[in-house]
Parts: structure tokens; sequence; C-alpha cells
């Protein structure tokens, strides 16, 4: 039988973050995803704490990306800590090169969501935190993202029609995560790769942000992820209307996401919410994500003379005035 742990202002703020957002419910089966470093250390050990209160099923998953010579070691580690917390472990180990992290993040999504599937977990749980979000706010700004990549760490989001990504420490930042793992003498797996300055999220985490703090902020930290919240919400009510207008545009004499869209309905929305449908509308036909560029040639023609058309998209279509329509035409996969 587990100790019984202190009731610490974390764990009070997990379990009202849970309960309110109703981010899971009770006697779930969960899968926390555990690298061994402190965020994830951190959740890990206030979900086992907050366990016998919830009823749920926990079960801990370790991906090794095999990128470090410790890797097996650092597994050996995670697998310790879910034994001695009593619940059970699953690991997964890369079995190609991953040669970029946005790679290696798409395997160890693929990774969870299978082992989740296979154990019936109905969500994934990772221990991202407000520190993450502010940079990956700031990551994604520098490459020119809308609000919709400056918002892109949610609360929640669906990895497959049965599993759900849920990051229930967004209210959290690293420091409140390493005070925590100090205070309970958490045995924190420190990971080389965080010190090494050529990969773009750590000169942000190590340069950026503390200079921001120096020098503008000193809560910079705080207020970044705060403005990804408020951009979240954003984001969902202008997704929901661009989603109406793109509903009312396309042909509805079509029995599947028709390759024919109304310009004249479209003319009709803010230029905010054109780009929205259209990049919508072009997401269910392209074989790969829409540029900005790719739906600026779309909105273009709105307002362009008959026949004209667009520049080959990826996989070779182009998009075409016909009339009061917009269509696809040529290879689209």
């Amino acid at each position: 039988m587990r100790p019984r742990s202190p009731w610490s202002p974390l764990h009070a703020r997990l379990h009202q973050t849970l309960r309110q957002r109703a981010l899971v419910l009770s006697r779930e089966r969960l899968l926390i995803a555990v690298s061994g470093g402190q965020d994830s250390l951190c959740l890990a050990k206030l979900l086992v704490d907050l366990q016998p209160k919830w009823e749920w099923t926990l079960a801990i998953a370790h991906c090794d990306h095999r990128w470090r010579p410790d890797s097996e070691a650092n597994a050996r580690h995670v697998r310790s800590l879910a034994q001695a917390w009593g619940v059970d472990y699953f690991q997964e180990v890369a079995g190609r090169s991953l040669p970029s992290e946005a790679a290696a993040r798409q395997w160890r999504y693929e990774a969870l969501t299978a082992i989740a599937q296979q154990g019936a977990f109905s969500r994934i749980l990772t221990g991202h935190t407000a520190s993450d979000r502010a940079e990956t706010l700031l990551f994604n700004l520098l490459r020119g993202s809308g609000a919709d990549g400056l918002q892109a760490l949610t609360w929640r989001r669906p990895l497959a029609a049965d599993v759900e990504l849920v990051r229930p420490l967004l209210n959290f930042t690293r420091t409140e995560t390493g005070d925590f793992c100090r205070t309970g003498q958490l045995p924190v797996w420190e990971d080389s790769t965080n010190q090494d300055l050529s990969y773009r999220r750590n000169r942000i985490r190590q340069e950026l942000l503390p200079y921001l703090s120096d020098h503008f902020n000193p809560r910079a930290e705080q207020a970044l992820a705060q403005t990804a919240e408020l951009l979240q919400d954003d984001v969902q009510y202008l997704e929901a209307e661009a989603t109406a207008w793109r509903l009312r545009a396309q042909d509805p004499a079509a029995d599947q996401p028709s390759c024919r869209i109304n310009r004249r309905i479209l003319q009709g929305a803010p230029l905010a919410l054109q780009r929205r449908s259209l990049r919508q509308w072009l997401q269910l036909h392209l074989p790969q994500q829409p540029t900005f560029g790719d739906i600026e040639k779309v909105v273009a023609l709105l307002s362009a003379p008959q026949r004209h058309q667009s520049d080959p998209f990826p996989g070779g279509a182009i998009a075409r005035v016909q009339g009061e329509w917009i269509e696809l035409v040529g290879p689209m996969s």
C-alpha cells in the first residue's frame, strides 16, 4: 500500500483544474506519458496521490527515442518509479532514426496512441506546463504563425476517435514543477539534450525567455501563457464561424465534401473568416496542410474574372473560377 502523501497547494490546484475544466472523469483509465524529467514526474506523482479520490486506473508510458547513450538507463529509471508507485508500465522504443524534433513528436504521439488503444486508456496525460506554452507561442511567432499556431498548446485535443490528449499542467510553471520534485525528493532524470542550443526551442528556453524576463517583464512567461489561453478561445469561436460559412458555401448537391465552393456566398464573410473557411475546404481535399500562400491563392479567386485559375497546389490540383463557383480540378493525392 502506498504511503499517504501530504496535500500540497499543487495537489489542490490540479484537483480543482481537472474538475472545473472536466479534463478527466472519475474511474477512467488514464495513461501518463513520463520522460523522467521534472514536469512529467511532477504530473505522475500528483496523479498517483489524487488517485484514491478519483478512483482512476493509472499507467505510465515511456517513449525511448534512442537519441542519447543513456536512453536505456532512462527507461529503466522510469520503470522503477512506476513499480514503486504501484502502476503498470508500458514502453515503446523507436525502430528507426528520428531526424528532427517534429519527427520525434509525431512518432511519440503515434506510439502513445497505440499503447492507449491496446490498453483501453481513454486519455493520455502529458506534463506540458505554462512554460512550454510560452515557449511554443514564441517559437511559432518567430516562424510567422497566426493565432492558431500561437495557441497551439491547448488543454486537450483528439489523437484518435477513442483517445484524447490532455495537458493538465498548463497553469503550472516549470519553476513550480521543479520545486515540487525537490520538496518531494523525486529522482528527476536530467536530459542532456535540453542544454543543446542547436535546438531552437532550447535557445528560447535558455536565452530568450530569461532575457525577456530580465529586461521587459519579470512575469513574461506567465504573460505569454495567458496570451495563448486567450487566443485559444478566440480561435475556437472563429473556427466555428468559419465552419458555418464553409457549409453554406459548399455545393449542396454533393454527397461528399464538394470540390466546389460558392465564392458569391464567401464574398459576404469578413476576410478572417474567408481565409479560415477556405483553409478548411482545402484541408478536405489536398494531400497536405495548406500554407498561407495556398490559402491566399484561393482568396484572390473570390473576386477574380471568369476562368481565372491558381498555380498548382501540392499534389498537382489547381483552383479555377467557374461562374459563381471556385472548383478544384486535377490530381489531389
